[in-house]
């Protein structure tokens, strides 16, 4: 029977009483998070970075279990030979900007000088003594800005301390979501989620972790593609450091749509610095390229395809994140949404098709992600 409503006040403008105070109630909730949240940055975003790097190893950490390997050793394997790429790839850049510092240094001498032939006899047509007004007017700014840059290197001394610290939280976490990332799954189910919905919450779980691991997938596939596009553009075109400059676009790659461009403009001012206005056009044009390949054909198909969600919701998310958060804002973006989305569509569906859906090959009980194993949340309570 239908509730009565307070004389005189209409059906409607109750209505949009209910659904207003709710509103309010949810967005002090939000409001409340996002202070935690700001809180804890750093805690946050080591969980967040050892998550996303879970999601990349837990496939492999599964297959060495299945192949009878401990899950110790597996966990170890698994890390060890994730370091020994980013070891290759770090070394194989450091080598690079290494041998080719010198190179670099005369080819931009080179423009520098280039650029100051053609201000003197191009169509601007400066004198000797404009072009020295100009140089001794950013002297001036660098030395009446000497503390502000001394303050900034300290800043960013304390950055790289901190952003240290947090990868070492990361690594930290990273073994234990391995190794231990079924039993704490099961451990939160029990002590947050009601026995009632705790099978349909487990399920929700291990759909939203698979969302998540093809996204870390899509996203390095998409990465590398970006990569390989503008790091082959640069050295056909004769950038140097061409190499670096693909390491750089691969890791800003996973911002989706705008880490790419950034790290490509980077490529851009480089070309311009050390090969001239033409190499740069050239280079301006792989790069747009690129961002057109991927924009209409790599992240919707590949991306979107995997993690299920619309290129607008993926560029709103992104925009979202970097105004409310900044980089790791828009890094851990699309990851929340591509999450919400999987454990939603899951908590939604009818019972029937929430059946656990376990890669090909895999078997449940060797997967690492959250809530895997052939037994439910209150299986695991029982003896035995």
């Amino acid at each position: 029977m239908e509730q009565q409503g307070e004389p005189g006040v209409p059906r409607g403008l109750r209505i949009a009483g209910a659904v207003s105070w709710r509103l309010l109630a949810i967005a002090g909730v939000l409001v409340v998070l996002a202070r935690i949240v700001s809180a804890l940055a750093e805690l946050v975003i080591a969980l967040g970075v050892a998550l996303l790097l879970a999601a990349l190893l837990a496939p492999l950490v599964g297959k060495l279990t299945r192949w009878g390997v401990p899950r110790t050793a597996a966990t170890v394997l698994a890390l060890l030979l994730g370091l020994v790429v980013v070891g290759g790839v770090l070394t194989l850049v450091i080598i690079t900007v290494i041998n080719g510092l010198p190179g670099l240094q005369a080819q931009a001498a080179q423009t520098v000088e280039g650029i100051h032939h053609w201000l003197r006899t191009g169509p601007l047509a400066l004198s000797q003594g404009q072009l020295d007004g100009w140089v001794q007017r950013i002297t001036d700014y660098l030395r009446t800005s000497q503390s502000g840059l001394t303050a900034g290197a300290l800043s960013t001394a304390t950055t790289v301390l901190s952003v240290g610290s947090g990868l070492l939280l990361a690594l930290f976490t990273l073994i234990f979501f391995l190794r231990d990332g079924t039993r704490i799954w099961r451990f939160v189910l029990r002590a947050l989620v009601p026995g009632r919905v705790r099978d349909r919450v487990d399920v929700a779980g291990q759909h939203a972790f698979r969302s998540l691991v093809a996204y870390v997938r899509a996203s390095a596939a998409v990465a590398l593609m970006d990569a390989v596009g503008i790091g082959v553009g640069c050295a056909l075109v004769g950038v140097p450091l061409s190499a670096a400059l693909a390491a750089l676009v691969f890791l800003g790659a996973f911002v989706p749509y705008v880490g790419a461009m950034i790290t490509g403009s980077i490529a851009v001012l480089m070309a311009l610095v050390t090969t001239g206005p033409l190499p740069a056009i050239i280079v301006l044009a792989v790069v747009v390229g690129v961002m057109q390949l991927e924009g209409h054909v790599l992240q919707p198909l590949i991306l979107g395809h995997a993690v299920r969600l619309h290129p607008l919701a993926i560029v709103l998310g992104v925009t979202a994140g970097f105004l409310g958060a900044g980089v790791a804002g828009a890094v851990f973006s699309v990851p929340v949404i591509a999450l919400l989305n999987a454990g939603v569509r899951a908590l939604a569906a009818p019972p029937a098709d929430l059946e656990p859906q376990p890669e090909p090959g895999a078997e449940a009980e060797s997967d690492p992600s959250p809530g895997a194993g052939p037994e439910s949340a209150d299986d695991a309570e029982k003896p035995g």
